[in-house]
């Protein structure tokens, strides 16, 4: 079994897995379009460039998105994506650049838990833990 965060975003889905790709050192594997699915008659014209499902592989880990619509778009709350690495200066490039136009919450540092924690807000309104034990 293999549990994956499945993001939504409010028509910048496309944009935002890019910017994770950087960040991340991933992969994506899929981005797949409205325009491009076989719904893409019932979908409005103005939709047809919006991501329907968008995987991005970053090691065996893989997160998952979709743009949602206007009328069910809510914003994230109650959940972050929680990041591990082994490295403590892996811990902060990633926070660095997943922090670029966001919001911290709370600057990485040093904790009684680990080595470096911290959270942060993205840009996209997506929040991350980042923590490196």
């Amino acid at each position: 079994m293999q549990l994956n965060p499945y993001l939504n975003f409010n028509g910048q889905c496309e944009t935002a897995f890019k910017f994770y790709e950087k960040c991340l050192g991933g992969k994506i594997t899929a981005m797949l379009t409205f325009g491009s699915s076989p719904m893409a008659e019932q979908t409005p014209p103005e939709w047809h460039d919006k991501i329907m499902h968008a995987r991005l592989a970053v090691g065996e880990a893989v997160l998952m998105a979709s743009d949602a619509s206007p009328e069910h778009y809510e914003k994230t709350r109650g959940m972050s994506v929680a990041l591990n690495t082994d490295k403590p200066e892996e811990a902060e490039r990633i926070f660095a650049a997943l922090s670029e136009n966001g919001a911290v919450q709370m600057p990485i540092q040093p904790t009684f838990w680990a080595a470096r924690f911290g959270m942060l807000i993205d840009q996209f309104g997506i929040p991350w833990m980042i923590n490196c034990e």
